[in-house]
């Protein structure tokens, strides 16, 4: 028997009373305070870099700001045979964040002027000046479809940034993003969802200056649009450009950009039959008009 029952047995026979251990207070059972933590905002207001010389790596890159499913990946493999430019796969920069640990460290940046959205360009940048130094050349072009979604943000963060605007049937648009899976979006969906891409880069059209590209030209001549787009970046054509079939394609892969047959050919195919006017979705006709996509059948689009 414990002392401590022989103790009880023995007092209660005395006083009826027993000895019994403490319960510990409630406020004694809460874990210890973790260290102050700091709110992560989500940067909604940002501004333009102060200081491109010190605060930037990258030199005027190219931004292919284009809806999903518009000949991007196509787009940028041509573009990358070219000496001078590096085209990764689809790096989705824009979901790249940053927050603080601690109160004390959101303290320390605030005195050096930084805040999130700083902080998040500084790391934007060196992610791709990486990746630049790594495969070599002198411009990165960067042609993930979100991308238009932030296109201010890009803008603020790369003030001397040059856009290549790439520009396909919206039509066509809405059928190849079904058609890239249709047991996740129906035709409807596909539809709604391809157009807010179209929509995001009519914006971006509307706010930044750049090179328009359309996905019937460049499959229907892609030497001539590839020649108009080296003129636009102060570049001399070359001829391997168009011979991507030679090159690695390891990185066409889910997620990443097209990655399917006929972007895997290595050759450049001839593009979809457009859509005549009766069948284009009533929900894309304003967006068809907006881009010049007003013709019937061959030749359907308009400068």
């Amino acid at each position: 028997m414990s002392l401590r029952r022989t103790l009880n047995t023995s007092l209660r026979k005395a006083t009826g009373f027993e000895i019994r251990r403490a319960s510990m207070p409630e406020t004694a059972k809460l874990k210890p305070k973790a260290a102050e933590k700091a709110p992560r905002p989500k940067p909604i207001g940002f501004r333009e870099t102060k200081n491109p010389e010190l605060d930037r790596l990258l030199r005027k890159p190219v931004f292919i700001m284009s809806p999903v499913r518009s000949g991007s990946t196509l787009l940028r493999v041509l573009v990358g045979g070219h000496s001078k430019l590096h085209a990764p796969h689809e790096l989705h920069i824009r979901r790249l964040s940053v927050g603080y640990g601690t109160s004390i460290s959101k303290k320390a940046m605030d005195a050096l002027d930084l805040d999130t959205a700083d902080l998040e360009h500084l790391l934007w940048d060196r992610v791709m000046h990486r990746e630049l130094v790594k495969h070599g050349g002198e411009f990165i072009v960067e042609k993930t479809p979100s991308n238009a979604f932030a296109w201010k943000r890009i803008a603020a963060c790369w003030p001397d940034a040059r856009y290549i605007f790439l520009l396909r049937h919206p039509a066509s648009i809405a059928r190849s993003w079904h058609e890239s899976d249709p047991e996740k979006r129906s035709e409807e969906e596909a539809t709604a969802d391809a157009l807010r891409y179209m929509k995001a880069v009519e914006r971006a059209r509307g706010g930044l200056t750049g090179h328009l590209v359309r996905y019937e030209d460049l499959t229907a001549d892609p030497e001539q649009t590839l020649k108009g787009i080296c003129s636009f970046l102060d570049l001399e054509f070359e001829p391997q450009m168009l011979e991507y079939g030679q090159r690695e394609k390891s990185d066409m892969k889910r997620g990443l950009g097209d990655w399917r047959e006929k972007i895997l050919s290595g050759s450049v195919q001839p593009g979809r039959e457009l859509p005549s006017l009766d069948d284009v979705p009533e929900l894309l006709r304003p967006m068809c008009e907006a881009w010049g996509y007003t013709k019937d059948a061959e030749g359907a689009h308009s400068a």
